[in-house]
């Protein structure tokens, strides 16, 4: 009797030092959070055993017994994640009242996979985005179910990266990028293409002017890039769409392609706009439309991006 009681002690014991590799979503529920719609910073987050930061933006309604979707923002090249918040302007209330916004900030302000950028490799960056999501769930309410990611230009290339990981796809229920640099993913479908399950929900958005990211590809900043096209094709492959539609609205200047994959309407879908450049396509003027310069395209993208995700969450 002594040996069974000492026994079931040692199990219970041994179980209770066995170290957690993952934090449950309802770890960061029923804490409270000081300043909800105010965005604030997380710094010396350790990954890969650098000191790296993100910021993120609660609702303004927060409930801290309410699981909520995730949206990470990925800022281009030589920028941080408060441009892309002011850029997109996600974190208003019509965009994303009802999720949490992180933006996580790259080493040296861009993230890895083109030639210029310096400081981590991609899968430093991939752990650090993992490392990202767990330190948000153990903060937060979330419903880590709903987790999604988005970026422009440099950060929509490393969308396409995390999508090709097995790692940086499984916390993803869907991905977007915008104006994206496809560095890590130019030598078609089979490239060292993993995501972690088939069909992965991706959209793309991008300006048929773009003179930084071609959209016939070529030689890019930081080495060579896929016709946007082919990297489109490539993904109905790895996706087993078919069916594909466009759609062509605003007098032309914008074509909406939509593939069926598997019993899914619309898991992949691209926005060419004929007359944008290399931006963040919104209805409004913003930061990066200055930058090019033009003014406001036909379509938001910040609405169409946030449209999108609602439909999927990660099995």
């Amino acid at each position: 009797m002594y040996l069974l009681i000492l026994t079931l002690l040692l199990v219970i014991c041994t179980a209770a030092s066995l170290p957690q590799t993952h934090i449950s979503a309802a770890s960061g529920c029923g804490k409270t959070q000081l300043l909800p719609g105010v965005t604030q910073y997380r710094f010396g987050l350790t990954s890969s055993g650098k000191s790296r930061s993100y910021s993120y933006h609660l609702p303004s309604s927060y409930d801290r017994n309410k699981r909520y979707p995730v949206v990470m923002g990925f800022h281009g090249s030589s920028s941080v994640g408060l441009f892309f918040e002011m850029d997109t302007k996600m974190n208003e209330a019509r965009f994303s009242g009802e999720k949490i916004m992180v933006y996580p900030n790259g080493i040296g302000g861009s993230w890895a996979g083109p030639t210029y950028h310096n400081g981590s490799t991609v899968a430093e960056d991939v752990q650090f985005v993992s490392d990202i999501v767990q330190d948000v769930e153990e903060k937060f309410c979330v419903d880590e179910s709903k987790v999604y990611g988005v970026g422009m230009s440099n950060g929509g290339g490393f969308i396409g990266t995390l999508a090709c990981s097995e790692q940086g796809s499984s916390l993803f229920a869907a991905l977007a990028a915008g104006s994206g640099a496809f560095y890590t993913d130019f030598n078609g479908p089979d490239n060292g293409c993993a995501p972690a399950r088939k069909p992965l929900p991706i959209m793309e958005i991008h300006g048929g002017s773009d003179k930084t990211v071609l959209y016939a590809g070529g030689q890019g900043d930081g080495g060579p890039e896929p016709p946007i096209t082919s990297w489109l094709e490539w993904w109905a492959q790895r996706n087993a769409c078919g069916n594909k539609t466009e759609e062509v609205t605003h007098d032309g200047d914008v074509h909406k392609l939509s593939w069926v994959c598997g019993d899914t309407d619309g898991l992949l879908q691209h926005y060419k706009v004929d007359s944008m450049g290399h931006c963040w396509a919104d209805t409004e003027p913003n930061l990066s439309q200055i930058s090019v310069p033009q003014g406001p395209s036909p379509i938001q993208a910040s609405a169409i991006v946030m449209e999108f995700f609602d439909r999927f969450s990660k099995p």
